[in-house]
């Protein structure tokens, strides 16, 4: 029956065989074009000048306002928008000179022709790879800061640069698994893939009317207008404690109203970083915001003020707020009292002397929060996602798909040449 059928209806018969070939995953057989044309160059000057230059902007910019009390963090997709312009720019003013490099028998255009998607893409991961930060950098950055202590700089090279080469180096052994696997697929790349279509296909201003191009130019000067507002000119709007405002020499208004060093009831704020508590609130999905508000409220509004005010732990002795360090009597703690200055160690005996290290009610519960998430994220992707990623990994790793690739991993795989295992 299942034949006569088939054999019936020819057009079936070739759908089934194009998705056969195609990804196994709808998503990405709805996104991911099945074409690709090898004559395109994708590493040329204007590659190297635009990457390197994201990458170094982004990294010093992210690690520069991570520093603020709201923090503030430009990803990748800015440098994905804004290098369209800036590489058609160059493909329009440069010479399509030939530069040749003495004694290493290379060479290469300034001007290699107009600007393509390859470029546009590999320049993106170039400046990706910059605009997670390090977290090593908190390192260096504590001890020098806290501890009042220089650092080699070739020990705080070689840390930042060992801790970010080992995420490089692990995703390289599971290449075959989770890059070469067409079972194996990431959302999120999805979204930067529909940009990279929707910028650099053909399109028409309508009538009237102004394309996706200028309209982001658009938003982009409206938006800096704006916030140079809230952190240059008047950085009072950042936030507005109003119950502050009325009762001024309240401690206890002041720990429930303020919106900087206390519980922010009643505050509000005009600064984007302020408002945005999980980076894009427009990108997220309507149930994860409701789920970071619940949290949120039950754990700043309900918990935190009753181990406070019930003084859990002697907490009322030291600020609501606060990430810093409190001897047993609420002041400061003074760490140049037990660390010995010569060998950066320990004293016990004067830590026994002076004072147990104490936090403040916030820190804590911020420290355990921390470490409940780690087993919090295991324990729910087994509970809500397990069954389906052990589908994954199975189909992943059999014998049968474990050198199946979809046509996206052929055409990889016939014109480019991979990195060495």
């Amino acid at each position: 029956m299942a034949a006569s059928v088939s054999d019936n209806n020819p057009q079936k018969s070739n759908d089934e065989v194009e998705n056969k070939d195609d990804s196994p995953i709808e998503q990405v057989r709805m996104t991911v074009p099945t074409t690709d044309d090898p004559s395109l160059p994708c590493l040329t000057i204007r590659t190297w000048i635009i990457g390197v230059f994201s990458c170094v902007l982004l990294s010093f910019v992210n690690q520069f306002f991570s520093y603020r009390t709201n923090q503030l963090s430009i990803s990748s997709v800015c440098v994905q928008i804004l290098a369209l312009p800036i590489g058609r720019w160059m493909a329009r003013v440069l010479p399509p000179a030939i530069i040749r490099i003495p004694l290493l028998n290379w060479s290469f255009s300034l001007n290699p022709g107009p600007f393509n998607m390859k470029e546009h893409v590999l320049l993106t991961i170039i400046a990706s790879a910059g605009a997670g930060g390090d977290y090593a950098v908190g390192i260096v950055t504590i001890v020098k800061a806290f501890y009042h202590r220089g650092i080699n700089v070739m020990a705080a090279i070689l840390l930042t640069q060992t801790t970010q080469l080992l995420g490089f180096g692990w995703a390289g052994l599971f290449r075959k698994f989770l890059v070469d696997s067409p079972y194996m697929w990431w959302p999120a790349n999805l979204i930067q893939v529909s940009l990279f279509r929707a910028l650099n296909e053909e399109e028409r201003r309508p009538k009237g009317g102004v394309t996706r191009l200028q309209f982001f130019l658009i938003c982009t000067a409206c938006s800096f207008c704006y916030y140079i507002v809230p952190n240059y000119f008047f950085p009072t709007i950042t936030c507005i404690s109003i119950l502050c405002f009325i009762w001024k020499d309240s401690i206890t208004i002041h720990q429930i109203g303020s919106g900087m060093s206390g519980l922010g009831v009643g505050a509000i704020g005009f600064d984007w970083a302020t408002a945005a508590m999980i980076g894009s609130p427009i990108a997220a999905p309507i149930f994860v915001l409701f789920n970071v508000l619940a949290g949120y409220v039950i754990l700043v509004y309900i918990i935190m003020p009753l181990c406070y005010w019930n003084n859990l732990y002697d907490g009322r002795r030291f600020t609501l707020l606060s990430s810093h360090l409190f001897e047993r009597s609420g002041k400061p703690y003074d760490l140049s009292r037990v660390l010995d200055t010569k060998t950066f160690t320990l004293n016990v005996e004067e830590y026994e002397n002076y004072s147990r290290i104490y936090i403040s009610t916030f820190f804590a519960m911020a420290y355990g929060i921390g470490f409940a998430t780690l087993t919090a994220t295991l324990s729910h992707v087994f509970l809500f996602d397990g069954q389906y990623m052990l589908k994954l990994w199975r189909q992943a790793t059999s014998k049968a798909n474990v050198n199946f690739l979809d046509v996206h991993g052929r055409i990889m795989k016939a014109n480019y040449a991979a990195v060495p295992q």
